[in-house]
């Protein structure tokens, strides 16, 4: 099982950036994609958006240019969120996209837009429907209908619910070729692991695409020595990267994946100017790598169809930075050393990549690594760096065993990252 997973995740732990993207009808609101929990929306009141949604300017071509612009080898799609709206043609429900103005599969779209640029194929898929009437709704903890007294006495069918659900899974994975990465969303309270049915779901996925990855969130115990068969390939920390990455309960690495938003919200949010900057974005995926651990990246598309100018630009910018440093990410992982004082490190066999964050004043110090540094070069542009120890330095016993390099140039305040390539002696 462990050894399937490591086989499994090769490519994922390869490609370590990904997009993730959160599109439904909550994007008309605006307030998020946890609007109609947070505010209690029903149905009806609700159904108004779905009557609305025409997202004249969706182009997923445009979508996938800013994902491969940025560098990101993977991307997620929300297919169905909680609010249990489909952006595919399910043949299961009405509530889809192929009933409201839009009028046609908005996934069949995504999928063929991102193979076309040879991007990794993802769908996230709810578990939680707050729209179909066998998913308990009264007394469960986020349902908008939690405490509504008409729900109070009303029969829920869950064993129906969970037909409708494995059936469009199974739909998901045999109406649009090889898919990736199968996303599920979420597991909570008593609702978790075999709730689902998570073993029987897990074989038919298995099934239908053996190559896929399944995420941690159908329940089980990753972590586990022997986990679950529905416990997942990878582990999903949210809105955090974990302190010292993710090891088993046998210390052996997991793989793992923080899904992180560019602003405060998932899906998007016309009242959320918090976008965070490059620099912030290209030190948290170096932080993951730094740690085994890969970055899924969220954007959240408006309701006209397109990802906000300020993400595109955001994007833009650690693309410029990935097209000259990416050597530092992809197929990287965490180093053999201690984290440094001014920064991080990734590496890909002989090849150390130092990761600068803070060039502080003189010399760069790499501890532990006299006699180890064949060559130093700054990865953007490949010019030589020197590797020596000052003649000051030389009065210090506690910094013994270690090498300097000097960067040229002062630090800037546009600076994001400065990489430095060392191939290391055996």
């Amino acid at each position: 099982m462990v050894d399937d997973r490591w086989s499994r995740t090769a490519r994922f732990r390869q490609d370590r950036f990904g997009m993730f993207i959160h599109w439904g009808l909550y994007a008309i609101p605006a307030r998020g994609e946890w609007v109609r929990s947070h505010e209690r929306i029903s149905n009806e009141q609700y159904q108004p958006y779905f009557e609305a949604f025409n997202p004249v300017r969706y182009n997923p071509k445009e979508w996938a240019k800013a994902a491969k612009t940025a560098g990101q080898k993977y991307a997620i799609l929300t297919t169905k969120h909680h609010d249990g709206f489909c952006l595919f043609d399910s043949q299961l429900t009405d509530y889809k996209a192929t009933n409201t103005p839009a009028g046609r599969d908005l996934v069949r779209e995504f999928v063929e837009a991102f193979r076309a640029e040879g991007i990794g194929i993802g769908f996230y898929y709810s578990l939680i429907d707050w729209h179909h009437e066998d998913y308990p709704a009264y007394g469960d903890r986020i349902h908008p209908m939690r405490s509504n007294e008409a729900y109070k006495d009303k029969d829920h069918q869950f064993e129906r619910y969970l037909e409708y659900m494995h059936g469009q899974v199974r739909e998901l994975l045999t109406g649009y070729g090889k898919i990736d990465i199968m996303w599920f969303d979420f597991s909570y309270d008593e609702m978790t692991g075999e709730k689902w049915k998570a073993a029987e779901l897990v074989q038919m996925i298995r099934s239908l695409q053996p190559d896929i990855l399944i995420d941690n969130r159908l329940g089980g115990h990753i972590k586990a020595a022997e986990p679950e068969i529905y416990a997942g390939d990878f582990y999903s920390p949210e809105q955090i990267v974990p302190p010292g990455g993710v090891v088993n309960e046998l210390g052996e690495p997991l793989p793992w994946e923080a899904c992180i938003t560019l602003n405060d919200n998932w899906g998007y949010h016309a009242g959320d100017p918090h976008t965070k900057s490059a620099r912030q974005v290209v030190r948290t995926l170096v932080e993951c790598v730094s740690k085994n651990g890969n970055l899924l990246l969220n954007v959240g598309p408006d309701a006209k169809g397109e990802i906000p100018e300020a993400s595109l630009d955001v994007l833009s910018k650690v693309g410029r930075w990935m097209e000259r440093n990416g050597d530092s990410i992809y197929g990287c992982s965490a180093a053999n050393l201690p984290k440094p004082e001014w920064g991080r490190y990734t590496q890909r066999g002989s090849r150390l990549y130092a990761h600068v964050f803070d060039r502080g004043i003189g010399p760069i110090y790499f501890a532990g690594l006299k006699d180890r540094i064949r060559r130093a070069r700054l990865l953007a542009d490949g010019s030589e760096l020197q590797v020596s120890v000052p003649w000051m330095a030389e009065q210090y016993s506690d910094i013994e065993g270690g090498a300097f390099i000097h960067l040229p140039g002062a630090e800037s305040d546009e600076d994001i990252d400065t990489v430095i390539e060392l191939e290391l002696a055996d």
